[in-house]
């Protein structure tokens, strides 16, 4: 977290110059473009003071919650797993913090995900490309190109390419599970 930069934000939304907010806080401008330039670190109580000024509570300036809606390529997380002949990608950096996990997941020839044991939670996915075959505890349903599929995730499962062609499926876990 860039506790700094996060400062800074808040004064810009509370229409506050380094002044402004120097004033408020008994510190000087100096000071506080130190804090928010990550030069300086001021301590609990100086920064209980500034979050005071700024109008929010420490467990609020603290909270995690990605306020990040878009994301792009540059987000992305790639892990190439030779070994089962796939591609993952992390389409939502650090999701781990977030009720569901989207992954896009790339199998070659004969490729497979990995065995996911049950656990308390849901699955979706949609096949993009190719043909997949979904492996649910003693079940196994073929999908093809455009179709989707959703289960609980109180069994064993796991996807499995067995054609000559790669397969795309957008993946993604309630809660994170990749």
């Amino acid at each position: 977290m860039n506790i700094g930069e996060k400062l800074k934000q808040l004064r810009f939304k509370n229409d506050l110059t380094q002044q402004d907010l120097a004033d408020r806080c008994n510190l000087s401008k100096g000071f506080i473009s130190q804090v928010e330039n990550n030069l300086a670190s001021p301590s609990i109580a100086t920064l209980m003071d500034i979050l005071d000024a700024l109008g929010v509570n420490a467990k609020d300036f603290f909270n995690d919650r990605n306020d990040q809606i878009v994301y792009g390529e540059d987000d992305v997380f790639i892990q190439d797993d030779g070994e089962m002949g796939n591609r993952i990608r992390w389409l939502i950096p650090s999701a781990l913090k977030n009720k569901m996990e989207p992954i896009l997941l790339t199998m070659g020839t004969n490729g497979r995900s990995q065995l996911y044991y049950p656990f308390d939670g849901e699955v979706f996915g949609y096949v993009i490309k190719g043909t997949a075959l979904l492996h649910m505890g003693r079940q196994t349903y073929k999908l093809k190109e455009g179709e989707s599929f959703y289960h609980s995730a109180d069994c064993e499962h796991y996807l499995e390419n067995t054609a000559l062609h790669e397969t795309e499926v957008l993946w993604a876990t309630m809660p994170p599970n990749f």
